[in-house]
């Protein structure tokens, strides 16, 4: 196994200059995500989202902010749609409700720091 097989099947990043489009695929029909960093002060999530899929409204006990990395997203937070394209960026305030849905299928980084 080359160096970067066997780093990536360990999941370390640390110290690697990636491409972080090319960390995770889009897979039809689906939402798949890779957790970059889990710390206890926070994490780091890639998400890719399939056209027209999407998570349910739910809350969360902090703020996250959502980075589009690829595509376009449609996130609504406490009924207020908001549309997200590549290179925006949304804070989502914490206890407020949110849901994210795909109008493109895209990707983004999400980023909860817990305090």
């Amino acid at each position: 196994m080359d160096d970067k097989n066997h780093r990536n099947s360990l999941n370390d990043l640390t110290g690697q200059v990636e491409n972080v489009l090319n960390l995770l695929d889009y897979q039809a029909g689906a939402v798949v995500s890779r957790t970059l960093l889990k710390k206890s002060t926070g994490t780091v999530t890639l998400f890719a989202f399939d056209e027209g899929e999407g998570l349910s409204e739910h809350t969360a006990p902090f703020d996250a902010i959502v980075y589009i990395l690829d595509g376009e997203a449609e996130i609504m937070i406490s009924g207020k749609p908001y549309r997200v394209k590549a290179g925006e960026m949304l804070i989502m305030p914490a206890e407020k409700p949110h849901s994210l849905k795909a109008i493109k299928k895209f990707k983004m980084f999400l980023i909860m720091i817990r305090s």
